[in-house]
């Protein structure tokens, strides 16, 4: 028992001197734990931004409004004319639009006076934007359900206010469809930054230095790995988008060269990064977990898979530091005419902007040996 106990305590001794182990034994998960605590907490007071329209224009319907802009609620109420709104939407600037029909308040004194009559909110949402349309279906739904208990005197009488909904997008997109470039984004995300490990690797042990030892013009290294990377970028990008083709029947209805303009721009810019990354990591062991550190974080915060609606104001802005918002948005606006969250001009310009500057630092950092 005492050999037991001493080799144990030796165990954690080596465990709490290799920094790298304590780290993704004990901190790393506390990371995470954090990290989806506040995307799906609620704090921070973000909210799903809709439009409001209003075709009764009577103390009722503004009744309803303000139930559904009250401080719980979870929805924000931008309002304005069918029209406005449904081009709102379109554009991306709202998630849902919310019409309150004329009739409203009539509808309400006829069933006050023992003859039931209903009218329909008309709710219109996004196919493609799931858990937005969930949030808001579920407001509206309540605030429709509490109205007509409020309104109606005894069991057994229909509703006064239902719901029915619409749908309305820029292209009518499955889900899948929608995320097939997401998740291209993030493979050409960690395609980029990963080429760090290999890099840190070689000049570890010493491999990098024999190279520079040699008459072959370290440029030319350079150029065979960006140019290597660049065809497994466009072997990703065929191979993502078959599959979802052959498995799922997806449909990229955009532009798909500008699309592959973005695959190699996006591409580029993140494997300038890992080249940044790799000129300040000293140890393979590091590097694997200083990649896994910006990767990991950047794919839950960029707005590839968790819709910018659900988080928190801070961690929006946070998202909008980040490549990957970029690069995905890009990749969604020219495959599916996905609503923005930047123009593509902005998208293209933000991404070439890390490309030269973490191009620069990596020209100026890299160290041979």
């Amino acid at each position: 028992m005492k050999t037991l106990v001493g080799l144990t305590v030796a165990n954690l001794k080596s465990l709490t001197r290799d920094r790298a182990a304590l780290f993704w034994t004990l901190f790393f998960p506390i990371m995470f734990v954090l990290l989806f605590g506040v995307l799906f907490s609620g704090s921070g007071g973000s909210k799903v931004t809709v439009g409001f329209v209003d075709q009764d224009g009577t103390t009722t319907s503004s009744g309803i409004r303000d139930a559904l802009a009250a401080d719980r609620s979870p929805l924000t109420l931008q309002i304005g004319s069918l029209e406005a709104e449904k081009a709102a939407m379109q554009n991306g600037d709202v998630s849902a639009v919310i019409v309150i029909p004329k009739g409203l308040e009539a509808a309400v004194a006829q069933t006050r006076t023992g003859h039931p009559a209903s009218v329909a909110i008309q709710l219109y949402t996004d196919p493609s934007q799931t858990q937005t349309t969930q949030v808001v279906q579920v407001a509206v739904s309540s605030a429709a359900d509490n109205f007509s208990l409020a309104v109606i005197s005894g069991p057994g009488q229909s509703a006064v206010l239902t719901v029915t909904q619409l749908t309305l997008a820029s292209t009518n997109v499955s889900t899948v469809t929608y995320l097939v470039p997401s998740i291209l984004a993030m493979a050409l995300m960690q395609l980029g930054v990963f080429a760090a490990v290999p890099l840190v690797q070689q000049r570890e042990k010493g491999i990098l230095k024999r190279i520079g030892a040699t008459p072959l013009a370290r440029w030319k290294l350079v150029a065979s790995n960006i140019l290597l990377r660049l065809i497994v970028a466009a072997v990703d990008t065929v191979l993502i988008i078959g599959v979802g083709i052959a498995a799922f029947n997806i449909q990229i209805v955009g532009n798909l060269a500008l699309a592959a303009g973005f695959v190699f721009l996006g591409a580029g810019a993140f494997l300038a990064i890992g080249f940044m990354l790799a000129s300040f990591l000293k140890t393979e062991e590091q590097a694997t977990g200083v990649v896994q550190v910006v990767q990991m974080p950047m794919m839950f915060l960029s707005g590839i898979f968790f819709p910018f609606a659900f988080m928190p104001d801070f961690l929006r802005s946070v998202a909008r530091l980040l490549p990957l918002t970029y690069l995905g948005d890009g990749l969604r606006q020219s495959m599916v005419n996905a609503p923005q969250v930047a123009p593509m001009a902005v998208d293209a310009a933000i991404l070439a902007g890390w490309l030269v500057v973490c191009l620069a630092i990596s020209a100026r950092s890299f160290r041979w040996e």
